[in-house]
């Protein structure tokens, strides 16, 4: 029985789809199997099921207790990278070998002259086995290979061996691995969803790190990756415009790469270092933006006022928190629920992180004297609407915010303070009058991103002790994530915002008239029902989204 009618008999395929494949197996002269699995008619963890029953080869989810480490690094490195076979166990002379090909009888041949022994194949997805590869040898292991194979021969050397021509044909085919090197190192870090790719040179070594989830993880790259430090740091500059003979300066750029049919913005920026240059790359993934309100985490009475609050005809919203707590995201999140064909939005960013839809889009050019706050004067005259400010990082621009909110329009902006109280001191200390802070801010939201619990090995826990200020869940169980593949066990996969929602009310503005301190305007705002950052993180650790670990992280200094 062939494979198709055998997946036909187990009900995986209909004779229709079998027909179809097999038409195109025999017009393009590909196995049908590869067929199959091209049209998306069939999984390959069930394929290789399928063809283990036909070949009665076994077959095996592969983990990584299961691989022979010693035999991995006997291996010849082509084997392993190319063909995708990882020595599981050697006994009486037998090796057993995962592959996720069967039909690759050639490389399994090679493999049994160059090792001297039988060798006896077991199934396994390609997908583990690409993971074994990246755990052992590193993210572009196979590129780091050719390199090493390229650049064994010193440059006097390739002087007298080879004439003008062939030299320049070696030096672009190491430019190739070179761009092949830094693309593997981008794709791994999209897929792994970093945020932020660090490339950090120190003496004798070269090391890439993710943050991911917003914590850093070291990147599994081989150790030669340090002899090509300088080639990889060129290559990024040449990927986004930016002078490769600059090394003593600071340089900022962009990368746009186009991956599986979505477009992401890389944000490069290159520090001279003590032992080379460092370098940072920002993810800006649009696919991956939260443009609903409802995502972003908001409890529902958080949600309902921030609703109201973003509807009003004018005034001031501030967002605050540290560099990285998601203030951008969810002032789109805000733009993207009010933006309609009656409604003109206007923003002036640094940078113009993603584009919106309906939206008119200002990126700031200090070189040529672009500020936030010329901007913001020059955009008013647009008869614009609703207006966001990146940041107000100065008097000129906290000026230029407050008289277009006098003047009828609805501001959103950022502010860098550790809770929402303090916002409004922030902007006395700017120079702001007092009477202009109470009759132009509506409110304030401070936030910070936890990490959510991983979904696949999320598991109830039971703690010693819980913190004085934590209420006591009802039923005396909180949850933590046991630590699983899909979270690389971190026991955490994705984020979630907590958030401070700081309404002015008129005796609030009484205290900031009379120019009380933070502390006493805190008081009244909690005095009248205002969740803290703390608090909000306990609830979220209460309904099973978090842990306590992660909420005394990001609220040590909020209270």
């Amino acid at each position: 029985m062939s494979i198709g009618e055998l997946l036909v008999e187990r009900g995986v395929l209909t004779p229709e789809q079998l027909a179809e494949a097999q038409s195109v197996h025999l017009r393009q002269g590909t196995r049908l199997d590869r067929v199959l699995l091209d049209m998306g008619y069939v999984d390959e963890r069930t394929l290789l099921r399928a063809l283990s029953e036909q070949l009665s080869i076994p077959y095996v989810e592969l983990t990584p207790d299961q691989v022979d480490l010693d035999l991995l690094r006997a291996m010849p490195a082509k084997l392993v990278h190319r063909h995708g076979l990882i020595p599981l166990h050697k006994r009486n002379g037998q090796l057993w070998i995962a592959t996720s090909d069967p039909f690759d009888v050639y490389a399994l041949d090679e493999l049994r002259m160059l090792l001297g022994c039988h060798v006896e194949p077991v199934l396994t997805a390609r997908g583990e086995i690409d993971a074994i590869i990246k755990n052992h040898f590193g993210v572009a292991g196979e590129t780091i290979e050719t390199l090493m194979d390229e650049t064994q021969v010193s440059t006097s050397e390739l002087a007298d061996r080879y004439d003008v021509e062939d030299k320049n044909l070696l030096e672009e085919a190491q430019e190739a691995s070179v761009v092949k090197l830094v693309n593997e190192i981008l794709l791994e870090a999209i897929k792994e969803r970093a945020s932020d790719v660090h490339v950090e040179p120190y003496e004798g070594e070269l090391l890439v790190r993710y943050r991911v989830d917003g914590v850093l993880h070291r990147a599994n790259v081989p150790a030669q990756i340090q002899r090509f430090k300088s080639a990889i740091i060129s290559r990024i500059k040449i990927m986004s415009g930016l002078n490769i003979a600059e090394k003593r300066l600071p340089q900022d750029g962009r990368i746009k790469v186009r991956l599986q049919g979505r477009e992401v913005d890389i944000r490069v920026s290159i520090i001279p270092m003590l032992f080379g240059e460092g370098v940072v790359m920002r993810i800006l993934d649009r696919a991956s933006l939260i443009l609903t309100l409802r995502d972003l985490g908001m409890q529902e009475d958080h949600y309902r006022i921030f609703q109201k609050l973003i509807e009003r005809p004018h005034g001031i919203l501030l967002v605050t928190g540290p560099t990285g707590s998601g203030k951008t995201t969810t002032l789109y999140a805000a733009l993207n629920q009010i933006v309609s064909d009656e409604i003109k939005l206007i923003t002036v960013e640094d940078p113009v992180e993603y584009h919106l839809n309906g939206v008119n889009q200002i990126q700031v050019q200090p070189k040529v004297g672009l500020t936030f706050a010329r901007g913001l004067r020059s955009i008013l005259r647009h008869d614009p609407d609703v207006v966001m400010v990146g940041e107000i990082r100065d008097l000129e621009t906290a000026e230029a915010a407050v008289q277009a909110a006098l003047t009828g329009h609805l501001v959103f902006s950022t502010l860098h303070t550790n809770d929402a109280p303090s916002a409004t001191t922030r902007l006395l200390d700017m120079g702001i009058e007092p009477f202009l802070v109470t009759s132009t801010v509506e409110a304030v939201l401070a936030q910070r991103l936890v990490r959510r619990i991983c979904p696949q090995c999320k598991e109830p826990w039971t703690p010693d002790a819980l913190p004085e200020d934590c209420p006591p869940p009802p039923d005396g169980v909180i949850y933590r994530g046991g630590g699983c593949k899909a979270c690389h066990n971190t026991g955490y996969h994705g984020r979630v915002g907590v958030f401070e929602l700081f309404p002015l009310s008129e005796p609030i503005r009484e205290l900031i008239l009379e120019r009380r301190s933070v502390g006493s305007i805190k008081a009244e705002a909690i005095k009248e029902g205002m969740v803290t950052i703390r608090q909000d993180g306990w609830r979220k650790v209460l309904s099973g989204q978090t842990t306590p670990e992660e909420v005394a992280r990001v609220s040590q200094s909020t209270g």
